[in-house]
């Protein structure tokens, strides 16, 4: 500098690069949060900084087409082909070991039938209502406003419409943009009973009615619990609470919003079964019916001997697996608690089978499910549709970053900023939404043909094959205990998978009663 004292401009970044480099040092000397950065001051730094785009180098960098979780870059690449309409087959081959443990597989027919048209893939529920309502085979599972923003609610609504199939609101209520373009919808209530809440946070009949009337609402649903995190609730903190979400959830501004674990309107089985009597009533006659994963299976037991004492049946009952995965949970909840789809679906599939009760109520199905495959596999099982949530989030446009919770979600789908918001563009996503569904049915009525059946409903446990060993393929329907009609009722002591748990279930309480 005292040399060439007119070129001195290259030095001062340097000298300022130093000034900070030895600030940044002296604060991590003295701070006390992190041993790492006390120990290499300054270059500690790099540690963060690579920790923090990990979950991008290894997505695109690392990942294999098998690879990633919770769904691999395969099962996310066919939602985008079929969703953009771009090729979606594959050269060269399986890769898949096929002779790996747990590998499933579909029997073919020597003689396949001519496909089903999409239109015809749909089934009624609530046929003995006043107003039964025609489901697809395929709808869009429950995810609320406020945990998806105004724009991903308006395209999985437009979607919806164009493509004639049900939007599931969600716990969050019905807001503006489920309205806003007339798809049909499910009215979930969860325990917050958002949207029908009285002044002390109980269920409110008169302003049910009211919202349940609209109809744009084809069947009405109570959530008892979701696969995500079975048994816990949920708190949305005051300071989260707009005056939209607080109008539309129908609770004050200034309070924390809280989702209780556990139902106050009712406390028995047979207090659940009138409750839902009674949302059918107030509705109108459409169909209603409860979403819940199945925990004790006494208690689901419970809700049969339920049903058949007092004669009161829902129209529908929807189980979601533990695998299910929009709402953000604690880490314990989400890995280890509550039944995984297709063990609670066939558990749950008997046991109406067992109380003579199966063919009064249509079973739904939800869990991480975004194929044709996934779709044929839990049919066979005993499920009369399928709800998918995460499936059509990446018809959306969800790339998996698993930034739901923080309100960062770089696509626009998971958060409520507005900046990011608007990377959606509703038209475009919406008839994605619409091109996924109707390809992936497309792709269950081929499998179906494929296997020599002329709708997906013809699908039995027998149809599908398990390597359970090395040596050892078993089919679902030896894997998967078949109970006989009324067997529950005449013989229950014969079952070894329901006979303990039918002793000690009760209609009058969902506690274990030997």
């Amino acid at each position: 500098m005292l040399r060439f004292p007119g070129q001195v401009w290259w030095v001062l970044p340097l000298a300022a690069l130093f000034v900070t480099s030895v600030l940044v040092g002296l604060h991590d000397l003295r701070q006390t949060r992190h041993a790492v950065l006390r120990n290499y001051p300054v270059a500690a730094h790099l540690r963060f900084l690579l920790e923090s785009i990990r979950p991008e180098m290894r997505q695109y960098f690392f990942e294999g087409d098998k690879d990633g979780a919770p769904f691999a870059r395969d099962q996310r690449a066919i939602v985008y082909q079929r969703a953009k309409r771009d090729l979606d087959k594959r050269p060269f081959g399986t890769q898949n070991d096929v002779y790996k443990e747990q590998y499933e597989w579909l029997h073919h027919s020597i003689a396949p039938q001519p496909v089903t048209p999409v239109s015809a893939l749909r089934v009624t529920v609530g046929a003995a209502q006043k107003q039964p309502y025609s489901a697809s085979l395929l709808n869009i599972s429950a995810m609320s406003y406020g945990a998806l923003s105004a724009n991903a609610i308006r395209s999985l609504n437009r979607g919806a419409k164009a493509g004639g199939f049900a939007h599931d609101t969600g716990e969050g209520g019905v807001s503006p943009y489920h309205k806003e373009f007339g798809g049909d919808l499910i009215w979930e209530v969860g325990s917050g009973y958002f949207g029908c809440r009285g002044d002390g946070g109980g269920f409110d009949a008169t302003r049910f009615a009211d919202v349940a009337s609209d109809p744009q609402i084809k069947m009405v649903e109570l959530k008892l619990s979701q696969g995500a995190k079975p048994g816990h609730g949920g708190v949305l903190p005051a300071a989260k609470v707009t005056e939209e979400i607080a109008r539309i959830r129908g609770v004050p501004m200034g309070q924390d919003c809280v989702s209780p674990a556990h139902h106050a309107a009712f406390s028995t089985p047979a207090g659940l079964l009138e409750f839902v009597a009674r949302m059918r009533d107030l509705s109108g006659g459409k169909p209603a019916g409860f979403k819940l994963c199945i925990g004790h299976t006494w208690e689901f037991l419970a809700i049969c001997k339920a049903m058949v004492e007092t004669g009161i049946t829902p129209d529908f009952i929807v189980i979601d697996g533990k695998e299910g995965g929009t709402g953000a949970a604690p880490l314990e909840f989400m890995d280890h608690v509550g039944m995984p789809l297709r063990d609670g679906l066939t558990f749950a599939h008997n046991a109406l089978v067992g109380i003579g009760m199966r063919d009064r109520i249509r079973l739904g199905a939800s869990g991480k499910i975004t194929s044709a495959f996934d779709m044929a596999r839990v049919l066979a099982l005993g499920a009369d549709w399928c709800n998918a949530a995460r499936g059509f989030m990446f018809a959306v446009g969800c790339i998996q970053a698993q930034s739901c919770h923080t309100g960062q979600c770089p696509t626009g789908v998971a958060t409520q900023d507005p900046l990011r918001q608007r990377g959606i563009v509703v038209p475009d996503k919406a008839e994605r939404v619409a091109n996924f569904h109707h390809n992936t049915l497309h792709a269950l009525a081929e499998l179906v043909a494929a296997a020599g059946l002329s709708h997906p409903s013809e699908l039995k446990p027998h149809h599908f094959q398990r390597r359970a060993s090395s040596d050892k393929v078993i089919s679902f329907a030896e894997q998967y205990e078949q109970m006989q009609p009324g067997q529950l009722l005449t013989d229950p002591a014969s079952s070894p998978r329901f006979g303990a748990s039918w002793a000690v279930a009760s209609a009058g309480s969902f506690a274990r009663t030997g």
